[in-house]
């Protein structure tokens, strides 16, 4: 099975499958693809001739067969290991942790589009000045630690429904964005963030990032070049 993603320090949406089969020891190789999108590109030629849709990540099966998007990968790893807590056993708790997947892989959009994942670089002066300008990203953060709490206080933690599930992986990107950024959040919330920052799956994935050294232009909007 391989695991299609692009740069670990930018790609959200690879940090979520790519710790998930971590986190829970499913045996994969990862294959990276560089970001670069002008016409033409390695990138664009190797993407396309793996999915539709051009994007990361894309999980391939050895007999070729392909799943991409993130829940939908997701959900295809719990098919296929049913043994594995990927999602919480317990009914109405599996339901909760998919509808906060869900929401938030559609929603909070003004969170990823001022804050975009940059695992090496960190912008705590303009997170300041985002916090105090910007009222739909205030909202977003609000929302994200009232939707933290509620599973923590349900389930008494660590993680958002006690033992590490599919739910955190799903998270893990946007923890290491309101670290970056340095957003503000309540106790609680703080703690599960830097709780989901400590685990040894994103501890990994954050290690191999900071090993790339790589400056993608489109995916920095506050830096002209690597430090």
């Amino acid at each position: 099975m391989k695991l299609y993603i692009g740069n670990k320090n930018y790609s959200s949406w690879s940090m979520r499958s790519g710790v998930l089969l971590a986190a829970f020891g499913i045996p994969f190789e990862e294959v990276k693809l560089r970001f670069d999108f002008t016409p033409g590109s390695e990138w664009s030629r190797a993407i396309s001739a793996i999915t539709p849709t051009k994007r990361v990540p894309v999980l391939v099966e050895d007999d070729g067969f392909t799943v991409w998007d993130t829940l939908a990968i997701t959900e295809y790893i719990a098919d296929r290991h049913p043994e594995l807590p990927i999602w919480p056993a317990d009914t109405q708790a599996r339901a909760r942790a998919r509808s906060l997947c869900a929401e938030m892989h559609a929603g909070f959009t003004r969170l990823r589009n001022v804050c975009p994942m940059n695992i090496e670089a960190f912008f705590p002066d303009v997170g300041a000045r985002l916090w105090a300008e910007d009222e739909a990203l205030r909202a977003d953060v609000t929302r994200l630690g009232a939707a933290w709490c509620d599973a923590l206080k349900h389930s008494g933690g660590p993680f958002l429904f006690g033992s590490f599930s599919a739910a955190d992986a799903y998270f893990a990107p946007v923890a290491v964005r309101l670290s970056r950024f340095g957003l503000p959040l309540s106790e609680t919330a703080a703690a599960y963030r830097d709780t989901v920052l400590a685990h040894p799956a994103v501890e990994d994935w954050i290690a191999d990032s900071l090993r790339e050294q790589d400056f993608i232009v489109e995916d920095e909007p506050y830096r002209s070049a690597r430090a």
